[in-house]
């Protein structure tokens, strides 16, 4: 397909944000401007094979035809009304998530720090009603990644996105993941809830040991405490089932979901079963933008084609697949101390930071991304073929080959 340059050049692009954007990332000198499928081009007319997929957002790929006309569509007839009414494609969202969850009612926002937000408070609130103020900590896990929130910030696990925004929410506690033992050992009288991602995506992919989560659910209906799962970034068919608990045998009472549901427009939600929902009440929790008629729309488009053109076995058949691929490059290079993952939700763990990696990724026309410094964490549209892969594993090998030498 041919692609129109826009008036700017990439220099001109970033020369205008150095002007004019806070510096809160530390953004590479690419500047996208269009994207189909697992490619992205950018102002220069640069082409992208994209293995970050928007950080596990564009799951479906970058515009997929379906969110596109369900955005048009939408964009027609309603963008926006308050939350004050009722509105249709919120309510056939949330019919929609609750269908194919544990779930039994939804509250919609706008991304996922703010759906573990609203897990946080409906939490708290539910515990205080039942058990008394002096229940409110909730046990989280170390490397975890929960959002940029002061309440989100508290939860994560990682210092490095504490630092400087002391003093910190009080009432969190982090321990090892995938270590029960610890996690019981954690639990006190104030103790009300364990916040958990299935897979940590931030901290670097890091998979749980089977059984962990067994144990996780029998803690938590031991103690009689609230099950969370934070699946902003593995839910949505990333690890080739809808929602990531499938793979563990395990029901959360509260789940939270944002990154892929509205196939790139900004949208969060956090599911609840009733018990739990029927804490939230008039004037307790809300969002002005949550759930409007435009991401909705989108949101119901994203979902439907997830769950009825075959996505969540093609994820699981292509993860093997790149995660092969993978290994056998594992073989080859000895820095490479392990692959690990489920579905299109890989890490390759190295011996070395792996930041240049990603640089000369870039450089040559391939998307990757750095997680924990030294884990090469590949979160690809779920629509990436194995040519594309193909294409991306012959880059990739040329680089470790530099970096061997």
């Amino acid at each position: 397909m041919a692609f129109e340059r826009v008036s700017m050049t990439s220099q001109q692009w970033i020369e205008k944000s150095e002007k004019y954007i806070m510096k809160t990332y530390g953004r590479y000198p690419i500047v996208p401007v269009r994207g189909e499928g697992c490619r992205l081009w950018d102002a220069d007319g640069k082409e992208y094979l994209d293995f970050l997929g928007g950080v596990a957002v564009n799951n479906l790929g970058h515009c997929h035809p379906k969110v596109v006309a369900a955005l048009q569509k939408q964009a027609a007839e309603l963008i926006h009304c308050s939350n004050y009414y009722q509105i249709p494609q919120q309510i056939e969202l949330a019919e929609l998530l609750c269908r194919h969850s544990f779930a039994d009612k939804a509250f919609f926002c706008n991304s996922g720090a703010e759906a573990n937000e609203a897990a946080i408070k409906l939490a708290r609130k539910y515990s205080r009603e039942k058990y008394g103020p002096e229940r409110y900590e909730i046990i989280t896990a170390d490397d975890s990644f929960h959002g940029r929130t002061m309440a989100t910030v508290s939860a994560t696990g990682q210092e490095k996105v504490q630092r400087f925004f002391d003093p910190l929410l009080h009432g969190f506690k982090h321990v090892p993941f995938d270590d029960a033992d610890a996690l019981e050992a954690a639990i006190t009288p104030t103790t009300c809830a364990i916040m958990l991602e299935p897979i940590q995506g931030e901290g670097g992919v890091n998979v749980p040991s089977p059984g962990y989560f067994q144990e996780v659910r029998r803690i938590c209906d031991t103690h009689s405490l609230i099950l969370i799962f934070d699946e902003v970034q593995v839910g949505l068919g990333r690890t080739g089932k809808l929602f990531a608990y499938e793979h563990f045998d395990v029901v959360p009472d509260i789940m939270t979901l944002a990154k892929a549901l509205a196939g790139g427009a900004p949208i969060g939600t956090m599911l609840a079963t009733d018990e739990y929902a029927a804490s939230f009440t008039p004037g307790t929790h809300g969002s002005t933008f949550g759930g409007n008629p435009l991401v909705c729309a989108a949101a119901i488009a994203a979902v439907r084609t997830i769950l009825e053109d075959g996505i969540l076995n093609r994820t699981e058949e292509i993860g093997e697949y790149l995660e092969g691929e993978l290994e056998a490059l594992q073989h080859k290079y000895h820095f490479i101390k392990e692959v690990r993952g489920i579905g299109l939700m890989i890490g390759m763990a190295l011996d070395i930071p792996a930041g240049d990696i990603v640089k000369k990724g870039h450089d040559r026309g391939v998307l990757l991304n750095a997680t924990h410094d030294t884990v090469l964490r590949f979160v690809p549209p779920l629509v990436v073929t194995r040519q594309e892969i193909d294409s991306m594993i012959i880059i990739l090998d040329g680089i470790l080959a530099e970096v061997e030498v």
